[in-house]
């Protein structure tokens, strides 16, 4: 994604220290940015539109050259940014991955994207249906699992108070409709895996209790000594659920529960679009950058693993095919286009449409804005 020296020389310092570096004026977002701040009014306008608060940031070659805040957000204001933490989640493991690769991990059995993932999850024992043998890591990661989601009206970890969320994951207990109170239970597979494609939460659950297993590390605490910290994020948090029963345990919610502002989420994507180098140090291993941000299976090809992808324009119309964006609930996106050196971040209370939808005429009028070639 980013082996040009001269692209990846800058790199802000921490919000204390002065954080990003600015070129908002026209002049300097022409001559340094090559964007024409200008031409953003149609984004500015689709996001204020909605009449929620929320934040924008719009970075390119390492200069903020816009941001915008509604409803009284601030530059430190942070947002749940629901499952734009997932791509969190698939970064964890990426580290992980590479970990084993390069011999971290010397007194774990090796740990690839094809490893059995209940071969690393005993609280999912009993399996509650036998095709969940043949669960991987990559499905899990890919949403191809066969664990049921959003097309079984499991839209979440909703669950009784007595439940620990880990239970009704792995299908040791039912899921609780928050709009109809009835039982929904993720017991049986709904297709074998790799087979469907389906949103899945309780899928990404399982994905908290095997890093766990493999690494005795929560995935909040890696990514936040070995991502966060190192890119100088300062301020952002990670929610854990469950409880301490002995069984299922608390660990980290892999589906959501990043608490972040927009200018530190724009790190997150700033490392992403340097192929996962920051400062003269790989932090994530750029064969995983590349993979995660491609098509992962042929029946979502606008998903990778973790990340949406414009693989083809599956996608979004008028934004370049290199696209990839972390994206949650209430529109939160934080949509990395390597080709134009450009990171954007949209987060806030809403709306509750579809994000990978609805996005798209935002992040072609922010591409449109590009007046150069790119790096």
């Amino acid at each position: 994604m980013s082996g040009d020296s001269s692209r990846s020389a800058y790199f802000p310092p921490p919000e204390s220290g002065g954080g990003w570096r600015l070129a908002k004026e026209q002049d300097d977002s022409l001559r340094l940015a090559g964007i024409d701040v200008g031409a953003l009014g149609p984004a500015r306008a689709w996001n204020a539109a909605f009449g929620i608060t929320s934040s924008v940031a719009v970075v390119r070659k390492g200069y903020l050259v816009a941001e915008w805040y509604e409803g009284g957000a601030q530059p430190d204001t942070r947002f749940n940014i629901y499952s734009c933490s997932k791509s969190f989640t698939g970064t964890a493991y990426g580290l992980l991955f590479d970990d084993v690769r390069n011999g971290v991990h010397r007194d774990t059995a090796a740990v690839d994207l094809d490893t059995p993932a209940y071969s690393h999850i005993p609280e999912g024992r009993p399996l509650s249906d036998p095709r969940k043998e043949a669960i991987t890591l990559r499905h899990l990661l890919s949403m191809s699992s066969g664990i049921r989601g959003e097309a079984s009206g499991i839209g979440g970890l909703p669950v009784d108070p007595d439940v620990n969320q880990f239970a009704a994951a792995v299908g040791h207990r039912p899921f609780r409709s928050e709009r109809t109170g009835e039982e929904l239970w993720a017991d049986k597979l709904a297709a074998d895996p790799g087979t469907l494609w389906d949103y899945s939460d309780p899928a990404f659950a399982h994905l908290s209790l095997a890093h766990y297993h493999i690494t005795g590390r929560e995935l909040d605490e890696v990514i936040g000594e070995r991502v966060l910290a190192a890119i100088g994020t300062e301020a952002a948090t990670w929610d854990r659920i469950g409880m301490d029963d002995g069984r299922y345990g608390r660990h980290t919610l892999a589906n959501s529960g990043v608490h972040v502002s927009a200018r530190e989420l724009a790190r997150f994507g700033y490392l992403m679009v340097r192929g996962g180098a920051w400062a003269g140090k790989q932090i994530i291993a750029p064969w995983w950058t590349e993979i995660a941000a491609q098509s992962s299976q042929p029946m979502n090809p606008g998903y990778g693993l973790t990340w949406w992808v414009n693989t083809g324009g599956a996608l979004w119309d008028g934004v370049p095919h290199d696209a990839f964006s972390a994206m949650g609930f209430n529109c939160n996106l934080c949509c990395v286009i390597p080709s134009l050196d450009l990171v954007v971040v949209r987060i806030g209370a809403g709306p509750t449409d579809s994000t990978e939808v609805i996005a798209g005429p935002f992040l072609a009028a922010v591409a449109s804005a590009v007046v150069d070639a790119g790096p």
